[in-house]
């Protein structure tokens, strides 16, 4: 697990409770999770809240910040002899605590009293929602209080805070995120030059995996790669690489810093662009690229999304497969039919950066609320960009049989949609093309090495 240095994690625990200024801070570590037995347990992730303010991966650990006396406690037990025959001899806690600014450390069940004892002198305990059952149990245990009650109890304040200071990239993050950007880049060029015409998407997919794991990383979620690009989140990897059809790769690394990558290529399973792809992989291409540079603070992300549709509306246009006012169909929302999904997302030491703390107070404000609209609903991040912020830029055009066919039996914007043209596409698949970029008050600077995104370099690194 890499560790900033020791004056990073104080600073930021100080930054946070100065923010609340009164009571006490109860941030939650993660434990292991069994997978089918109880000493069977899923690959060990740390809550990335609690890596942030106290930067260590061990599970069973819980800390505490109190904002007014300036006390800072981390509380678990130390590995018995029983536990190093199986895992070998460990640093302690109170070591590891110690490289990351804190002196006092102390065994887990010494937590509840203190937390019981702030509570009946009236005394604010501000925490976040579990996305853990096994954490929201704790808590039951740990305060007292049912879990209905607790579900409600969370601190907005504690929230708005950790996003306010986690929105903002330091350059020490900065380097850690094109680490794993640079990683993602060798899975997806690796997967690239795997493809070819008859084999299995698993072999290739087995290909992205061992990459990662070669650069002592993992994934930062399951790979998505099918040539039904059209499903969005398509995790099924059973098909066969067909010529002439379309392979979307959605695939990112999660190093050992916890930063991610979030990376989208799509490419020809025959290493060659048909005339019809080219038209539509350019359009998106244009999308991408004129969205990344519209990145500027003070510009809200929901413009962005909202100029990437009508370029793509347009573009559909000249296509023949749609007609009428684009402003109007941008208005009542035709694009979602070809672009289902938002534009992007933050990404940082989550690659939906702190979506389990609420996209509402991640991705929107007050006043600022999420439509209804297909695709704009499913807009992550839609608020004003600031100079640190990374973003996903992810913007694609999709054929998906099943809505289209929906749409046309509803006789929905029968108007503008050319129903008899799209038939031609029902085999088309989905394109989708993605980098992670960082607003700088100098433009937008699209983090790591340049991964083959044009017509003629996918083309030329697949037939190399």
């Amino acid at each position: 697990m890499h560790l900033f240095s020791e004056n990073t994690y104080k600073n930021r625990r100080q930054t946070l409770s100065q923010a609340i200024g009164k009571g006490l801070i109860l941030l939650q570590g993660n434990d292991e999770a069994s997978m089918n037995y109880k000493d069977n347990t899923y690959r060990y992730r740390q809550d990335s809240t609690f890596v942030y303010y106290f930067g260590l991966n061990q599970p069973g650990l819980n800390a505490l910040i109190d904002t007014e006396s300036g006390e800072e406690i981390i509380f678990g037990n130390e590995f018995s002899i029983d536990d190093i025959i199986w895992v070998g001899q460990q640093a302690t806690i109170k070591e590891l605590a110690q490289s990351v600014g804190i002196t006092d450390t102390r065994a887990a069940n010494a937590l509840k009293p203190i937390l019981l004892k702030a509570q009946s002198q009236g005394r604010e305990i501000h925490f976040l929602p579990p996305y853990r059952t096994e954490n929201l149990l704790k808590l039951e245990f740990l305060l007292e209080q049912s879990i209905q009650d607790l579900s409600q109890g969370h601190s907005t304040k504690l929230i708005k805070s950790i996003v306010d200071q986690r929105s903002i990239k330091t350059s020490e993050e900065i380097a850690l995120m094109t680490e794993a950007v640079n990683v993602s880049r060798e899975m997806h060029i690796a997967a690239m030059k795997a493809t070819k015409p008859g084999k299995a998407e698993f072999e290739v997919v087995a290909e992205i995996y061992r990459v990662a794991k070669l650069h002592a990383s993992y994934l930062a979620y399951p790979a998505i790669f099918s040539i039904n690009g059209q499903i969005l989140h398509n995790h099924h990897h059973d098909n066969k690489l067909e010529s002439g059809r379309l392979l979307l790769n959605d695939s990112g690394a999660e190093t050992t810093s916890y930063y991610s990558g979030d990376i989208t290529r799509t490419f020809p399973v025959s290493g060659k662009f048909t005339e019809k792809q080219k038209e539509v992989y350019n359009i998106v291409l244009e999308m991408e690229e004129s969205a990344i540079g519209m990145l500027k603070a003070g510009l809200a992300y929901r413009d962005i999304h909202m100029a990437a549709n009508k370029l793509m509306l347009e573009q559909l246009k000249t296509l023949g497969l749609l007609t009428g006012d684009v402003n109007d169909m941008l208005e009542l929302g035709v694009g979602g039919l070809f672009m289902p999904h938002g534009l992007g997302h933050q990404i940082g030491l989550d690659v939906h950066d702190m979506e389990n703390l609420g996209e509402q107070f991640v991705g929107y404000r007050d006043g600022l609320e999420r439509s209804t609209q297909l695709g704009l609903k499913s807009l992550r991040f839609a608020r004003e960009i600031e100079n640190g912020m990374v973003l996903t830029v992810e913007p694609g055009m999709y054929f998906i049989p099943d809505l289209i066919e929906k749409w046309k039996a509803e006789d929905k914007f029968s108007e503008f949609i050319q129903y008899d043209k799209l038939k031609a596409y029902y085999d088309f698949g989905g394109i989708r093309i993605e980098d992670d970029v960082q607003v700088t008050e100098n433009g937008p600077v699209i983090l790591g090495e340049r991964i083959p995104k044009t017509v003629a370099e996918i083309e030329d690194i697949m037939q190399a």
